[in-house]
């Protein structure tokens, strides 16, 4: 791979790194959120909508790691 690919590649994978961490943080508050709930409203729909929210957000964060770890082997 030439250098100006390579470059490209590098600069997808800081933009997909500040993706995750906003993500991460999003996930961070759904979860500080859901914990400060009580536990009645937690058991309720709106807590384990919450719940499938934080999950979605892991799923997506370990996805995004799954493209920066196929993209850095690309580049080495």
């Amino acid at each position: 791979m030439n250098n100006i690919r390579r470059k490209s590649i590098n600069s997808i994978l800081d933009q997909i790194e500040t993706l995750r961490s906003q993500l991460e943080d999003l996930r961070d508050e759904e979860q500080e959120s859901f914990d400060n709930m009580p536990e009645g409203v937690q058991s309720s729909e709106k807590g384990e909508k919450m719940e499938t929210a934080i999950s979605n957000l892991e799923d997506a964060m370990s996805s995004l790691e799954d493209v920066v770890n196929s993209l850095t082997e690309s580049v080495e």
